[in-house]
C-alpha cells in the first residue's frame, strides 16, 4: 500500500508552476500508459489554460486548491476548492480563474 499527501503534491506543483513560462506543471500520482485508471495533479497558473482536447474516458476534477472554469460544448461550469467537476464527453478546455491545482481522474476507454 502506498499513501500520499494530495496537499503536499499540490503545493509543489503550484511551486513548479509558478516558475515556469507554461503557467503550469503536472504529475502522475497513481496510474499510466499500462493502467486503465490514472490520476493526475495539475497546477496552472492564474489566467492560464490548458487548450481544448479531447475526453479520453470518463473523467473528473477534483479541485484542491483555487478556482478553475471548465469549457466544454458552449457551456462553462466553475469549481473551488472541495468541488468535483464532471468532464463532458466532449472537447473541452481548462482554465484557472486562480492559482489552482486540481487531481484529473480518467479512467480510459481504451488501453
Amino acid at each position: 500500500m502506498e499513501k500520499k499527501s494530495l496537499t503536499a503534491l499540490a503545493r509543489n506543483q503550484l511551486q513548479i508552476a509558478g516558475e515556469a513560462s507554461s503557467g503550469r506543471s503536472a504529475q502522475t500520482v497513481y496510474g499510466g500508459h499500462e493502467h486503465v485508471l490514472r490520476q493526475t495533479i495539475i497546477a496552472l497558473n492564474a489566467g492560464f489554460v490548458l487548450d481544448e482536447h479531447d475526453n479520453p474516458g470518463e473523467a473528473t476534477i477534483h479541485v484542491l486548491k483555487g478556482r478553475v472554469r471548465l469549457l466544454a460544448e458552449g457551456h462553462s461550469w466553475e469549481g473551488s476548492a472541495g468541488d468535483l467537476l464532471i468532464v463532458p464527453q466532449a472537447r473541452h478546455s481548462l482554465e484557472a480563474v486562480e492559482d489552482s491545482a486540481v487531481l484529473l481522474t480518467v479512467a480510459k476507454l481504451d488501453r
